[in-house]
């Protein structure tokens, strides 16, 4: 498990019921791929400008999308006829624009305001590896307004789902390493299994996925955005990027500020941050909603915090058992964390922490399927695969174990709850990665670029609030526009009336806010 950015909203009816996005990290051991498998042949992007990069060919600039009535997504009812899914090619390579393709899948249902319809409005739910086509049409009554004027298009990024979806293990496996890696080892036996494990899980995607799986950098995806942009007839990009969308909404403004038209970036990911940086911001953010939480309880946060690292403890000596399975320390990490990404899920965290305390695993090892993507029949979807792959093209950063284990002290410190899941998450997660990162931080500067809402949420865990202050910055004077909710949660937009309002009024009548405004 790692916790990745990704919007994860649960619905409460009896315990809890699959919401809208999905993914999870665990790894595997049964039957991995040898870490000797063959990677696929590494790249080396380097940066650049469109004018770097050789014109896309007309067979491409001049795709009319096929709109079809949708198939049922794996894990989902089928949209209603008002949706239509189509694919659109996109180089496979955009330095080599004339070479091989892949596809992009996307999903529209378009405005209902034909006199008033301003373009399309591109969606990215975060992960990195969400599907778009499988979340948008599940979501879509929260966009119910934006509907009205604009194409609603959700589309899955290169290396998810029906775009090439990146595949690394079979269910067995994924199973396996669930009950028996300990992700945060005390042991030489420990770690060295976890290590291994990890690199395994690499050499799965490479064995896998060796066509997309060098290709698979948010730069890449931005580039198709681009592409997609053209396709669907539009002279500037309308995006609302959540999350990880966020990193990409900013690749694009960087790539192509004069194409920037309507961009929301909510729930923000520090561009500036690197590996560490990232596990330092999540291990303050997440003990944050934690303390929060406990606070509303009316328990005083450091005894709470004491009380449920001593449960983890336990776990982690002793797992529970829970039909044929276990609760083991790092599922029950996983079912705290995410019911912290939205105060309505409070309660059932509250719900389960009393049943473990108890000897009963049941709740929280359905809040960590939940979070991990796990049925009941034991299938679980590759999002964390999609998800672990861009996320390590994406970042050069290679942490050794030696470096995560330094940083546990302060870790724990931050945490003690999350730190020691958080520092070793730094190595484990690019372990002996086959394909090489293609920089240390994101570039997010957009000079010239129209105004971009930057919206930040004060008790976010996963994108601590201070990422929306630096992504605001990194953009430039006049081009990010920093909006602030004092709340709770992993992304304003739906739960706080005062945000969407003001992210509603700049979709569709373009009314730029204040720098700085403050929504409470």
């Amino acid at each position: 498990m790692s916790i990745r950015v990704r919007m994860t909203v649960l619905a409460v009816t009896g315990l809890l019921v699959a919401g809208c996005t999905s993914g999870g990290n665990e790894g595997a051991t049964t039957a991995a791929p040898s870490a000797t498998t063959t990677p696929p042949a590494t790249t080396d992007a380097k940066p650049s400008e469109p004018a770097a990069l050789p014109p896309l060919p007309a067979s491409l600039t001049g795709q009319r999308p096929d709109w079809k009535r949708c198939e049922a997504p794996e894990s989902g009812q089928r949209p209603g006829p008002e949706w239509r899914c189509a694919t659109v090619k996109v180089p496979l390579d955009h330095a080599k624009p004339e070479g091989a393709t892949t596809p992009v899948a996307l999903v529209r249902k378009e405005a209902t305001d034909k006199g008033g319809r301003i373009g399309s409005l591109l969606f990215n739910f975060g992960g990195p590896g969400a599907s778009g086509v499988d979340i948008l049409p599940q979501a879509a009554a929260e966009y119910a307004k934006l509907g009205e004027r604009y194409d609603l298009v959700g589309f899955d990024p290169r290396g998810v789902g029906g775009s090439a979806g990146v595949v690394c293990r079979d269910d067995a496996e994924q199973a396996a390493a669930e009950a028996s890696v300990d992700l945060t080892p005390d042991t030489a036996a420990e770690e060295a299994a976890y290590l291994k494990d990890n690199t395994a899980f690499g050499a799965g995607c490479a064995r896998r996925s060796a066509t997309v799986l060098p290709h698979t950098t948010t730069t890449a995806t931005a580039r198709d955005l681009d592409l997609v942009r053209q396709v669907l007839g539009d002279d500037k990009l309308h995006y609302f990027g959540m999350s990880y969308g966020t990193q990409l909404g900013g690749t694009y403004a960087h790539l192509f500020p004069s194409r920037v038209g309507r961009l929301v970036l909510d729930a923000v990911v520090d561009p500036t941050a690197d590996t560490a940086g990232h596990a330092r911001h999540q291990t303050i953010g997440f003990q944050r909603a934690l303390d929060n939480y406990l606070k509303s309880t009316g328990e005083d946060p450091k005894a709470g915090t004491r009380r449920i690292a001593r449960l983890l403890k336990k776990l982690d000596r002793e797992p529970l058992a829970v039909g044929d399975r276990r609760l083991t320390e790092g599922l029950a990490l996983t079912g705290i964390a995410v019911t912290l990404y939205g105060q309505s899920n409070w309660p059932l965290l509250t719900q389960a922490l009393a049943e473990a305390e108890r000897g009963r695993g049941g709740a929280l090892l359905e809040l960590a399927d939940y979070y991990n993507d796990r049925d009941a029949k034991g299938h679980y979807a590759t999002q964390s695969h999609s998800q672990r792959a861009i996320s390590c093209a994406d970042s050069s950063e290679r942490p050794t174990a030696a470096e995560a284990k330094a940083l546990i002290p302060e870790f724990r410190g931050l945490s003690p709850v999350f730190g020691a899941f958080l520092a070793w998450d730094t190595a484990g997660w690019c372990a002996n990665w086959p394909v090489k990162g293609e920089r240390s931080t994101p570039e997010a500067s957009a000079p010239g670029a129209a105004p971009i809402l930057v919206v930040g949420t004060t008790g976010d865990p996963a994108t601590p609030y201070e990422g929306a202050e630096k992504m605001a910055k990194e953009l430039g004077d006049g081009v990010g526009i920093l909006v602030t909710n004092k709340g709770e949660g992993h992304g304003a937009y739906g739960t706080s009336p005062c945000v969407t309002k003001k992210v509603d009024a700049y979709f569709l009548k373009g009314t730029v806010p204040a720098y700085g405004t403050t929504c409470s």
